[in-house]
Parts: structure tokens; sequence; C-alpha cells
């Protein structure tokens, strides 16, 4: 067995000093993963599903910022006159499911990049260039959560934007496979990752500095918190690797929407129509929808981390890998 697995203490989120005198000899292998990958699926997807009203207003607005033009409060208001209440839950079902696979291969896959990234390096040189190792590890884990994602952001998006396009997850992912056939579930596969890689690179680099931070700046270390304050400062570090994902992955998501609301013309290529959509939108409009992803995605990522630990711990998976000087 490897130092790297003898060696006990997440880099995040954090557990207190009574977790630690009580702990039980810590899964290993394949169990540790599928323990990372199962928090991580249901955190993402409680989270994602919960925050499904917001969403639908937010993918309104910008593709169709002319229409829904009052803003956050007044597209909600809009929508439910309009459609109704039950309009902001469109999307619903394919935003768990795909939310589920994703989480579980981007927590799941983060953890295991990260150890092996750092058992290839040795542990003194990747704690010297840490921020390198979060950045890569958040990378490869982003491109394969990606591959699982794409099908069922595709169908969501198109049961927002077009809302008589089919009742459900299951109508809507059939219609789009008898009609356009397996590929336009990938048509915004680039764009995805051109949204996604960064956006989960910036979310768990900033998580890892943000935290490491405030623990050194408070002077104090992970097992010196009880079990309220490391959820305190999980959420806190959370909300701020929210704000960050938010800010560079918002035009790559204004983009995507685009991609997803309709059919690409006959030879129109992705990375043709992706140039095309820009140049319409400028800049201002790439960032179309900021105000409302912000409060979405800040919320959203402060809320998986906490609940991340929490499962995590419940599930008894509490030895990943530390790279982290906060210790």
């Amino acid at each position: 067995m490897s130092y790297t697995q003898n060696f006990l203490g997440a880099a995040y989120p954090i557990h207190s000093l009574t977790e630690k005198l009580t702990e039980k000899k810590p899964p290993t292998g394949v169990d540790l993963y599928s323990r990372f990958a199962l928090a991580g699926a249901l955190c993402c997807s409680i989270t994602h599903g919960a925050m499904t009203p917001i969403d639908v207003v937010k993918t309104r607005i910008q593709l169709d910022p002319a229409k829904y033009s009052g803003g956050v409060i007044g597209t909600f208001r809009q929508i439910i006159s309009q459609e109704g209440a039950g309009a902001l839950l469109t999307g619903a079902g394919p935003t768990f499911a795909g939310y589920f696979l994703q989480g579980g291969f981007k927590f799941g896959g983060y953890e295991l990049f990260k150890k092996l990234i750092v058992e290839n390096l040795g542990m003194e040189t990747a704690q010297q260039n840490r921020m390198s190792v979060y950045l890569a590890a958040s990378a490869l884990a982003e491109f394969f959560a990606d591959i699982a994602l794409c099908p069922l952001e595709a169908t969501r998006i198109r049961l927002v934007s077009q809302p008589e396009f089919a009742s459900g997850l299951i109508g809507g992912f059939g219609r789009i496979f008898r009609e356009e056939g397996f590929g336009a579930f990938y048509a915004g596969f680039g764009p995805i990752l051109f949204k996604q890689v960064p956006y989960n690179m910036a979310k768990f680099s900033t998580m890892e500095i943000v935290l490491e931070s405030a623990l050194r700046f408070a002077g104090k270390t992970k097992h010196d918190l009880s079990p309220n304050e490391a959820t305190v400062y999980n959420l806190g570090s959370g909300l701020m690797a929210g704000f960050a994902a938010a800010i560079i992955s918002q035009p790559a998501d204004t983009l995507l929407s685009k991609i997803n609301k309709n059919k690409a013309l006959p030879g129109e290529t992705t990375a043709g129509r992706l140039i095309k959509y820009s140049r319409e939108l400028g800049m201002v409009g790439l960032f179309t929808g900021l105000t409302t992803r912000l409060i979405m995605v800040g919320t959203i990522t402060a809320l998986q981390f906490g609940i991340y630990g929490e499962i995590k711990n419940a599930l008894g998976a509490t030895n990943s890998t530390e790279i982290s000087k906060a210790k």
C-alpha cells in the first residue's frame, strides 16, 4: 500500500477532530472511490435539481432577452403568469439524472486524478505545485463527466427553450434521437467542454486555495475545527469558488444555450455556429444572465461542498489525498 493510501485527511471538505478520533479503518481502492463518486453524484443531483426554477429563468433570459427583459424577479413572474408555476420545473428530470452522473465523475474523478498525480510527482513536489495539481485533476475529471452529462443537458435545454417539444425527460430524449440522431446529443459537446472544464478548474482550485488561506489566516488546522465550524468553512469557501467559476464560464454557458436551442443549418459546423453566435451577441450579450447565474452557481457550489463533506463522512470516505499546507 502506498504512502498516499496511508495518509489520512481530506483536502476538502474538512473533517473534524472528533471524526478523526472515532474513525475506523478507512476504505481503499475501488471501495473508496465509489464512495467519493456516490457522494458527488448525490450532492450534485440534489443541488442542481433544487435550483431548477432559477436555471429555467436563467436559460430563458439567455435565449430570449428581448422577451424576458424584466430581470430575475420579473422573469419569474412572467413565466408563472403566462405558463403557470409548473413551468419553473421544466427540465427537472434531465437535470437530476444528468447531474447525478456528472457529479459522480466530477467529484470521484477529481479525487482519483489528484491521487494519481500526487503519486507520480511525489508529495513534496505536489505540495510545492499544488495549484497545478488541482487544475489538472479537475480538468481531467470534468472531461469524463461531460461525456455523461452532454446528452441530458441537450435534452434539458431543448425542454426549457421549447416547452411544447416534449412532456419530460424520456419524451424529449426519444424525440431528439428519432428526429436528429444520436449525434444531436453531442452537438454541444465542444461548447460544454469550453464551459465546464474552466468552470470545474476554477471551482475546485478556488475551493482548495480559499479554504487553505482561511485556515491559515485563522491560525487553525483542519483537525482543530468542530463539525459546525468545518461546515461553515466548507460553505464559505464553496461560495467563493462558485462565484469564480460562474464568471469564468458565463460566455460559454450562454453559447451552449444558443447551440442547443435550435437545430444546426445544413452544412453548419459547431465551430461555425459558435463564431456566429459570438459575433451576434457581442461581449455584453455573452454575459447576459450573469446575475442570475452568480446566485445559482454560488449557492449550488457552496451547498455541494457542504453536502459532499457530510455524505463523505457518513460513508467513511475521509481519506482522500491531502496536499494542502493547512493540515
